[in-house]
């Protein structure tokens, strides 16, 4: 959140226990250059303040400096998680559409075009925050060279494509940059979950003479092609980020302020408009009546959000280059928000499970196949039994499978 967000504590402190060994053939040469396209939470983030109140006595008002805000392990224990929230949440505006930092708040998205910052979410290089660096190792084993051959576009994932066209056209000169040093060899987009769609978009935005220059392949992990039913349980009762002792109602309050949760609600393309979504005792809410979903949980921002963003969501044109769409399968994912009599708004729901990778559901995920009728270029679909959300950047087939794919361009 990708939805990435929401769960990557959890997931990324499995990656610290694994211990994982990646063993990949040795190529003769690098190939193709990879630039990483991160998901939802997939991009260090550093903030500098200047406010006039805080939540807390023990929240800073001034910083000199900027300072690491994601992932900073240190800002996400109690209490302190108060400041957090309180220096990470946008504020909308219904005039102009856009979201801006709360007042006092600067923040920025460090290191564009060098694969430091999605390799590593922790600018420590705390074993937790390790994100593409298991591919990344991979890939430098081969041959491939940070920062020159293996490059990285990180971005704001708080915001969606309408608020991030200057990310597109960096993302432009970056492709254009690492072709040409790396003797005008055709980029490769290796994308997570959220990051995905981005290219998407991006590749949409691109003329097809651009492509078949500059872009050898697009390959997905866990892509969230339609979004996923567990946007509307964040939006619901928010989301601990796997870690007990935070409180989700806490979160909520970020977490619902992204104008990329919005983008990632269930997108009309691949849920039916009366396919339920939450089950109450008075009224069910699906795509249809969403609004009253969000006047009922009293954040009626959401659908002016929705409204701003679905346009990207609706928009499934086929990319134009060489895809490969690799994603898990046969992990419980929610898939419906049930509420005992009476419960609603106010109580906490029961989940119903369906398909999916723990995060995105398997509808979604398997959208790319959409695209093999529409476009010439070959549309290649793999998925992988019990591989979670996260668990694909680290997977010892799917790294392997992506080393294969750039031995043959």
């Amino acid at each position: 959140m990708q939805l990435v967000f929401f769960s990557i504590l959890t997931l990324l402190l499995e990656l610290s226990n694994l211990g994982n060994t990646i063993k990949v053939s040795y190529l003769d040469g690098v190939k193709a250059p990879v630039i990483f396209v991160p998901g939802d939470g997939g991009s260090q983030v550093e903030a500098r303040l200047n406010k006039t109140d805080v939540p807390h006595y023990i929240c800073s008002k001034y910083t000199k400096d900027f300072f690491s805000i994601w992932l900073n392990l240190e800002l996400l224990v109690p209490l302190v998680i108060d400041c957090w929230v309180d220096n990470m949440k946008l504020i909308y505006d219904n005039e102009t559409r856009t979201t801006s930092n709360s007042p006092g708040v600067e923040t920025r998205i460090p290191y564009f075009g060098d694969s430091f910052p999605v390799e590593w979410l922790d600018p420590t290089k705390a074993s937790a925050g390790a994100y593409f660096k298991d591919i990344g190792d991979a890939l430098t084993a081969l041959g491939y060279e940070r920062n020159v051959s293996l490059r990285g576009a990180p971005y704001d994932f708080r915001k969606a494509p309408n608020e991030n066209a200057e990310y597109f056209v960096n993302l432009k000169y970056l492709v254009e940059e690492t072709y040409l040093i790396n003797g005008k060899k055709p980029v490769v987009l290796l994308a997570h979950s959220m990051g995905a769609p981005m290219c998407l978009h991006f590749l949409q935005m691109m003329k097809q003479s651009w492509k078949d220059t500059y872009i050898s392949a697009f390959i997905t992990l866990a892509g969230a092609w339609g979004g996923s039913a567990k946007a509307v349980k964040v939006y619901a009762v928010g989301d601990d980020l796997g870690v007990y002792v935070l409180r989700e109602k806490t979160l909520r309050e970020m977490q619902i302020t992204s104008p990329s949760l919005a983008w990632l609600l269930p997108s009309a393309l691949f849920w039916k408009p009366n396919e339920t979504l939450v089950i109450t005792d008075s009224k069910n809410y699906s795509l249809s009546n969403l609004k009253d979903f969000f006047d009922e949980i009293d954040y009626s921002v959401a659908w002016e959000m929705r409204k701003d963003v679905e346009k990207y969501s609706l928009d499934f044109t086929a990319p134009g280059v060489e895809v490969h769409c690799l994603h898990g399968y046969g992990v419980s994912t929610v898939d419906k928000l049930a509420y005992k009599k009476g419960k609603f708004p106010d109580g906490y729901p029961t989940f119903i499970f369906g398909d999916g990778d723990g995060t995105v559901n398997a509808r979604s995920l398997e959208g790319c196949l959409h695209w093999q009728s529409q476009q010439k270029q070959k549309v290649y679909h793999q998925k992988f039994p019990d591989i979670d959300h996260m668990a694909v950047l680290r997977d010892q087939r799917i790294v392997s499978y992506i080393i294969k794919v750039l031995d043959k361009l």
